[in-house]
C-alpha cells in the first residue's frame, strides 16, 4: 500500500489512484500510480499539466505575434481544448479552459479583421479590374496607333494577373469583357490593315502609271509644256497615297530619275541658250544707258520720239538670258512710265477744254468777289454789323478760291 498525497488541484489516494479536481467541485480520475511515493505521482501528473500550459502559451504567442490564419488557430484551440478536457494531468485545468476561451475570442476577432481585410482587398481588386476593363474597351473602340494599343493591352492582361482575385461571378464577367475588348481591337486592326493593303495596291497601280508617263516624257525638248506636265504628274503622285515601302522606293526612284533626266537636259539647253543671248543683253544694256539720259523728261515730244526708236531697237535686239530679263525690262519700264507720265501732264496742261473751264472759274470768282465787296460797303454804311461780318467771311473764302483757280489757270499758259 502507498500512502496518500494531496494538492490544491488533485490528490493520490492510498491505492495509488490519481484524481484532479473539476470546476463543479468534484473529482475525475486521471491515472494510477503504483511505482513509488504519492508525491512522485503528483509531480508526474503536474508535469503533464505544465506541458499543456506550455502548448497553450506557445499558441497564445503565435496568435498575438504572427499572422497565423484564424482557421489554423481555431483547429489548434480545439485540439488543445480536447486535450485539456480529457487531460491525464493535475493542475488548474479550468484555468486552462478559460485561457483557451479567451484565445478563441481573440481568434474570432482576428477572423473578423481578416474577413474585413479580405473584403477590402476584394473591393480594391474589383476597382482595379474594372479600371483595366474600361481602359481595354476604350482602346478597342478608339485607339488607332496599333502598335501602342496592342502593347498596352498586353500590359493590362499582366496587371489583371497581378491583381487579387474577386468573387467568381464578377471575375468571370469582367474577364469576358476584357477578352471581348482584345478581340474587338484585333478585328479592327486586321480590318484597317486589310483596307490599307487595298489602298497601297491602288496607289501602286496609279504610281506605276505615273512612272510610265514620266519616263515617256523624259526625252522631250518641249521645255515649257513638258515642265508643266511634270508638275501635274507630281501633284497626282502626292495625291495617289503610298504603296508598300519597297515598292514605293522603287517607283519613286524611277519617277525621280525620269524627272531629273528631263530637267537636266532643259537646264543644259537653257544654259547654252543663255550663253548665246549674253550678246543681246549687252546690246540692251547700251540701249538702256542711252534711254536713261531722257530722264527727267523736259521735252515731251523729243522724249516720245526717242523712246519709240529705243523700243524698236530693243525688240530688234532679241531675247536675253532669264537671269537678266526682269532686271533689264524693269529699267526700261521705269523710263516708259516716266515718259507716259510727262505726256499725261502735258496733255492736261494744253487741253483747251480744261483751259476754258479754268478761265470760266476765275471769271465767276472775280465777279462774285466784286458783288460781295459792294454788299460789304452797303452793310457798313447802314451800320448792319451782322451783314457786314457775313460778307467779310464770304469774301475771305472767295478770295482763297480765286487764288487756287488762278494758279490752275497759270499752268495752261
Amino acid at each position: 500500500m502507498v500512502s496518500s498525497a494531496t494538492d490544491p488541484h488533485g490528490r493520490v489516494d492510498e491505492d495509488g489512484t490519481v484524481y484532479v479536481k473539476t470546476a463543479d467541485g468534484g473529482e475525475r480520475v486521471v491515472g494510477s500510480w503504483q511505482a513509488g511515493a504519492p508525491e512522485e505521482a503528483l509531480a508526474y501528473f503536474k508535469r503533464k499539466y505544465e506541458a499543456l500550459v506550455t502548448e497553450i502559451e506557445l499558441l497564445e504567442q503565435r496568435v498575438r505575434t504572427t499572422d497565423l490564419a484564424p482557421a489554423q488557430a481555431e483547429q489548434s484551440i480545439a485540439r488543445l481544448r480536447e486535450s485539456v478536457t480529457d487531460a491525464h494531468a493535475v493542475g488548474d485545468l479550468d484555468a486552462l479552459a478559460r485561457r483557451l476561451d479567451s484565445l478563441g475570442e481573440l481568434v474570432g476577432k482576428r477572423r473578423e479583421e481578416v474577413r474585413a481585410q479580405r473584403e477590402h482587398a476584394r473591393h480594391e481588386a474589383r476597382e482595379v479590374k474594372e479600371r483595366i476593363v474600361a481602359e481595354a474597351e476604350r482602346i478597342a473602340a478608339e485607339e488607332t496607333h496599333w502598335k501602342n494599343g496592342g502593347e498596352r493591352l498586353r500590359q493590362l492582361v499582366e496587371e489583371w494577373k497581378a491583381a487579387d482575385r474577386i468573387d467568381r461571378p464578377t471575375e468571370t464577367a469582367l474577364w469576358k469583357r476584357l477578352s471581348a475588348a482584345r478581340n474587338a481591337f484585333t478585328k479592327r486592326r486586321k480590318a484597317y490593315f486589310a483596307t490599307l493593303e487595298d489602298q497601297r495596291e491602288q496607289a501602286r497601280v496609279e504610281k506605276e502609271r505615273l512612272v510610265v508617263e514620266a519616263e515617256a516624257m523624259s526625252g522631250s525638248t518641249d521645255w515649257s509644256e513638258t515642265a508643266a506636265a511634270y508638275r501635274d504628274l507630281m501633284r497626282r503622285w502626292k495625291s495617289a497615297g503610298r504603296a508598300g515601302r519597297d515598292t514605293e522606293e522603287e517607283l519613286w526612284a524611277r519617277f525621280k530619275g525620269a524627272q531629273d533626266t528631263f530637267f537636266a537636259a532643259r537646264a543644259a539647253a537653257y544654259a547654252e541658250r543663255d550663253h548665246e543671248l549674253r550678246g543681246n543683253a549687252e546690246v540692251k544694256e547700251h540701249i538702256l544707258t542711252e534711254a536713261e539720259r531722257l530722264l527727267p523728261v523736259r521735252d515731251v515730244r523729243h522724249a516720245r520720239q526717242a523712246l519709240r526708236s529705243i523700243q524698236e531697237r530693243w525688240e530688234a535686239a532679241g531675247p536675253v538670258p532669264r537671269d537678266s530679263r526682269d532686271r533689264l525690262e524693269g529699267r526700261l519700264r521705269k523710263i516708259e512710265d516716266a515718259v507716259r507720265a510727262a505726256e499725261e501732264a502735258e496733255w492736261r496742261r494744253t487741253n483747251p477744254e480744261a483751259r476754258a473751264r479754268a478761265e470760266a472759274t476765275v471769271g465767276q470768282l472775280r465777279s462774285s468777289i466784286e458783288q460781295l465787296e459792294k454788299r460789304l460797303a452797303k452793310a457798313r454804311d447802314a451800320g448792319r454789323d451782322k451783314d457786314a461780318k457775313d460778307a467779310e467771311e464770304a469774301l475771305a473764302a472767295r478770295r482763297a478760291w480765286l487764288e487756287e483757280a488762278e494758279r490752275t489757270l497759270a499752268e495752261f499758259s
